[in-house]
């Protein structure tokens, strides 16, 4: 049973001003702005939401498939999925560009100045979900506003069951398109921002918009999460982490738990507790990617965490 991922690869660079923004920015000539930052640390990332989906799913022993297009430069990261049997048979390189990229500034505050460049990504419609053999279940997360809108109906065309994740892609869509969305798709997962962003582009309620689907899952951070489904509202705790390293990443290694317990046919007490931890075990290491845990160990901590045992 394949899971196909479509959505972003992107590098992350994030480097670390050892001091104040607010110390180097003036208020009262904010609209000539021109400030440069010593970074003496610095580091490349492994990410992209279709990247940290797979490679979580991966951990838990799923089967994804990564949908996506990148660019020139994509060699270090190819690697990298080679090195963890990621399959690239979908990933279509655009000559002539840039795989997603993020420039991350953090100061020791954690306020963060980003751009993103987009690249490839932008040609994401270039891929068709018809492509892809033995897909029974799929995901339409942030990508390029063409290629989100193609594979969501290319889904609902195959009558493959998909999750809508809009995420940071929401604001490219109208609120008529976010319905045709939800009406196409059989889970939705936001966070609680983008929760309320979407009642409020679509005019509809969160339990209007759940009885149009499946499942609508609400991520709450800290707070655990909320699943609306079969009529009733499921909450769901967070497990403590071990530590709080970065947040960076935790929201697709919770929706890598959701596609695996969509997968196994679970119930969503079960499913979504599945996929709480996985962003708890993320928020432990820096990076989308970096942390590793056996299948034993999920299922150990699983148990011990929530007083009963799953099978991965």
């Amino acid at each position: 049973m394949n899971t196909l991922i479509c959505g972003s690869m992107a590098y992350d660079t994030i480097m670390v001003f050892k001091d104040h923004f607010k110390k180097h920015i003036l208020p009262e000539q904010i609209h000539i702005l021109n400030v440069a930052f010593l970074v003496p640390e610095m580091r490349r990332e492994y990410g992209g939401c279709a990247g940290n989906i797979a490679y979580n799913l991966q951990l838990l022993g799923g089967r994804p498939l990564i949908m996506a297009t990148v660019g020139d430069d994509f060699a270090p990261y190819a690697a990298r999925l080679e090195k963890f049997g990621l399959p690239q048979t979908h990933i279509c390189t655009v000559p002539g560009n840039f795989t997603g990229q993020a420039f991350i500034t953090t100061d020791l505050d954690d306020n963060q100045i980003t751009a993103f460049h987009p690249g490839a990504m932008g040609m994401s419609h270039l891929n068709h979900v018809g492509a892809a053999k033995e897909v029974t279940l799929g995901i339409v997360s942030p990508d390029g506003r063409d290629g989100m809108l193609n594979h969501a109906q290319e889904f609902a065309d195959a009558n493959i069951p998909f999750v809508f994740d809009p995420g940071q892609g929401m604001p490219m869509f109208s609120g008529k398109e976010l319905l045709e969305f939800i009406e196409q798709a059989n889970y939705i997962t936001v966070n609680d921002y983008e929760a309320k962003m979407l009642e409020e582009k679509t005019g509809k309620s969160l339990s209007d918009i759940a009885q149009r689907v499946t499942a609508l899952i609400v991520t709450l951070g800290a707070d655990g999460s909320l699943i609306y489904a079969d009529g009733k509202q499921i909450a769901i705790p967070t497990p403590k982490p071990k530590a709080i390293v970065d947040p960076t990443g935790c929201g697709d290694a919770y929706r890598a738990g959701l596609l695996y317990g969509i997968q196994q046919a679970w119930d969503w007490e079960t499913t979504g507790r599945l996929a709480s931890l996985m962003g708890s075990l993320k928020i432990a290491s820096r990076g989308g990617q970096n942390h590793r845990h056996s299948i034993v160990e999920v299922a150990d901590l699983f148990k011990q965490h929530f007083g009963f045992s799953i099978n991965l």
